[in-house]
């Protein structure tokens, strides 16, 4: 593969490709691109980022504390702790659950990369249950299935902003003493009968990057939960085990070292901080600054906004896409709050009579409307294939990602005339396929 075919792939000229842009440069006229921002800024945004410019601290100072109260508030937790992103805010969860090498963690492949990296990263073991093919979710009673002696944690994540059937997981979770993490990158806001996302496992993990329904100047995360020992444990170790001497302790022992502090004014004395480790846990740095804080107070602010808009948006189209054979709009369950981080539609291969690869030519090269795939079954990527994982286990997430689904552009700066070319783009594609299909 040359380098021009390598960014035609990647996304152009960003160093990121593909987690920084969807932009192809292939010469299709689109109507409706996929977008890589996925909320809206303006002045609230701007003045915030310039204010905490001007403070005494550009990292964990006001700011970030503000953010961590105003976001466990709106999720109904204890505590809140913002770090650099949702994946490093996962790991922090992992070593809180104390996995090794050798445990098993209970996962979805239907996710990106991440929720098994830092599983993997500890040296312990994702295991893989199937999905429920109508919400993309990781299947309850698939999980029940994968449960063994060497189980220590169940990682769901809420597939495109619609949560995972939490009572049954954490069932599972009581009756085998396990922990529960949830993934919250796609679902801020998110509710599973009246409880928000990040309220319900032992932890709750979000994602502010920039395709998030809110974010902190591209990326960013924040880690929820009520034990008070894991927010002691996340102080820790997204911060490196920094702590403070002994309280009242006024004499120290270095070698042949004695440093004696007379006063409470003695400040620098021993030094000014202590390092231990939390349960045998090396910590590192995952901290927030202070300017992304800033943004994510005036994001937070928004989100109800952000998060009407985006349902409000997804229903049209559910509604636009309703009745047309071989399609099958998001399916939203009677007791969740969906907050359409994604818009995943699905192509019936039989009842459509063409591929979902067929429909996605046309409607890419013809309508001009662009799809994305998420997310290839965890255990098909190189890295685990090489583990040896058996490529068939988990089939509803295989048929999903290779015959079924694809995502609509899906962001609150959407119109009703995105939604609308959106919508007959679909509905042409169908029909062009369909007719395609007969003369064949």
């Amino acid at each position: 593969m040359n380098t021009e075919e390598k960014k035609h792939i990647s996304g152009g000229e960003t160093e990121g490709g593909i987690t920084s842009s969807y932009a192809t440069n292939d010469g299709v006229k689109l109507k409706v691109p996929y977008a890589f921002m996925g909320s809206i800024y303006d002045e609230a945004e701007e003045k915030a980022a310039i204010a905490a410019l001007h403070g005494e601290t550009l990292t964990m100072g006001p700011k970030t504390t503000q953010f961590q109260t105003g976001f466990a508030k709106m999720c109904g937790v204890k505590h809140a702790r913002a770090t650099t992103n949702c994946t490093t805010g996962m790991h922090v969860a992992t070593q809180l659950f104390d996995i090794k090498e050798g445990d098993e963690v209970i996962v979805t492949p239907a996710t990106f990369i991440a929720t098994s990296l830092v599983v993997l990263k500890e040296k312990a073991i994702p295991v893989y249950a199937d999905i429920d093919p109508r919400t993309f979710n990781i299947d309850p009673k698939k999980v029940a299935e994968k449960v063994t002696s060497k189980t220590k944690a169940i990682y769901v994540v809420h597939y495109g902003g619609q949560m995972v059937d939490m009572d049954p997981i954490m069932e599972i979770a009581k009756k085998h003493k396990l922990f529960v993490m949830e993934d919250c990158a796609h679902a801020h806001a998110a509710e599973y009968k009246g409880r928000k996302a990040g309220s319900i496992g032992d932890v709750g993990v979000f994602s502010f990057h920039s395709l998030k329904n809110m974010t902190t100047c591209g990326e960013g995360g924040m880690i929820t939960t009520n034990n008070d020992e894991f927010a002691e444990g996340i102080d820790k170790l997204r911060c490196m085990n920094l702590g403070e001497w002994k309280p009242g302790q006024t004499e120290w022992h270095f070698g042949d070292t004695v440093i004696k502090k007379e006063s409470s004014l003695d400040y620098w004395l021993p030094s000014h901080f202590d390092v231990d480790t939390w349960k045998g846990h090396w910590g590192n740095n995952y901290r927030m600054n202070e300017i992304q804080a800033a943004v994510g107070v005036a994001q937070l602010d928004k989100l109800e906004m952000l998060t009407n808009k985006r349902r409000e948006i997804g229903h049209k189209i559910t509604k636009g896409l309703s009745g047309i054979e071989g399609i099958s709009p998001v399916f939203e369950e009677a007791w969740a709050k969906h907050v359409f981080h994604l818009y995943t539609v699905c192509v019936e291969e039989e009842e459509l009579g063409a591929s979902r690869d067929e429909f996605m030519r046309v409607l890419y090269k013809e309508e001009g409307i662009q799809g994305i795939l998420h997310y290839q079954p965890t255990f098909h990527l190189t890295g685990l294939k090489k583990m040896g994982y058996d490529p068939n286990q988990c089939p509803n997430a295989s048929k999903f990602f290779y015959k079924r689904e694809f995502n609509l552009p899906m962001h609150p700066r959407l119109t009703d005339n995105d939604i609308d070319m959106m919508v007959q783009g679909i509905k042409n594609a169908a029909k062009k396929v369909a007719k395609r299909a007969v003369t064949v």
